[in-house]
């Protein structure tokens, strides 16, 4: 056995001992149910961990996550998370939240071919292309990354309103907010993007399903 593999096996042990001994009945409770408030739409990478970036407990939110946070129409996995997450966990909240740096986005930015993921990205191009004159016009290329790490989270929480999901549970007069936000790696914090929508009339009418 590695070091490595019996160093993250002895963690988990520390982690269930520490808690114990906070509050005996601590797991017992967790595995009675979930009830989370939050559905958490993130990036895959491992330094924005999604219950610590906001200091929630085991619980307190359902996440899922992908290569630079994005929601795909075609995705079944990030639709069936979201399914159940809406129609079944009822959250009241779904954050997108992408990270300042973001691997994906910078490789959406260029044209070396990666590799497989080259088909994931594709569809982070399609933010670019949207928005390239804006993009195009800022000089700096760190300040077009940061910009353009911004829009993709912008478009990805208006394509989540855009699923048949979301909108059923607004016509349906569910309570189900949803968020942009973007966490910067140098200092922990998050940056609200006040994209705050809560209903299909925030669409353009050609994206407002008729149930």
């Amino acid at each position: 056995m590695s070091d490595f593999y019996k160093k993250i096996l002895d963690g988990n042990r520390n982690w269930v001992k520490s808690k114990i001994d906070n509050d005996p009945e601590y797991f017992e409770r967790l595995a009675e149910g979930q009830a989370p408030p939050l559905l958490w739409i993130g990036c895959s990478d491992s330094r924005v961990p999604a219950n610590e970036v906001i200091g929630a407990q085991p619980g307190e939110v359902f996440v899922h996550r992908n290569i630079a946070n994005m929601v795909v129409h075609s995705d079944m996995n990030m639709l069936s998370v979201l399914d159940y997450a809406v129609n079944v966990l009822k959250v009241q909240h779904v954050i997108v939240c992408g990270h300042y740096g973001c691997g994906g986005v910078k490789a959406a930015m260029g044209n070396s071919s990666i590799g497989l993921i080259d088909n994931w990205i594709r569809h982070i191009k399609n933010v670019y292309r949207h928005h390239h004159n804006y993009l195009n016009s800022i000089i700096d290329e760190k300040e077009r990354f940061d910009a353009f790490v911004e829009l993709n989270v912008k478009e990805n929480v208006l394509d989540l309103a855009k699923t048949s999901i979301v909108q059923g549970a607004w016509k349906n007069g569910q309570n189900l907010n949803l968020h942009g936000w973007v966490y910067r790696l140098n200092n922990g914090l998050v940056k609200d993007l006040e994209v705050n929508l809560s209903s299909n009339e925030d669409l353009d009418t050609v994206y407002q399903l008729k149930f």
